[in-house]
């Protein structure tokens, strides 16, 4: 896979670098990707029976990969929980 991106695809626009494909954007009408729908939902045939659909794409791309944000309160909140309650 990674190496029919190098050759047929360019940098900006390619199966990896827009993956994951989630199943909302198989269902719209509108693809603007120069690759087609297949290519980028089932690069290798054994998928096609056991494929699974996240649920989001990336966040902020590489950066919200590796930066997890947590919208939790603060543990200090909890333990104001547990003194008074």
């Amino acid at each position: 896979e990674i190496n029919m991106v190098g050759k047929k695809y360019s940098k900006e626009d390619n199966p990896l670098v827009n993956a994951p494909h989630t199943a909302e954007e198989m269902v719209e009408d509108e693809w603007n990707h120069c690759y087609s729908k297949k290519v980028a939902y089932y690069p290798d045939s054994r998928l096609i029976e056991n494929k699974y659909w996240p649920p989001v794409k990336r966040i902020d791309n590489v950066y919200g990969d590796r930066n997890l944000f947590c919208a939790c309160p603060p543990l200090e909140d909890d333990k104001k929980l547990d003194k008074t309650g």
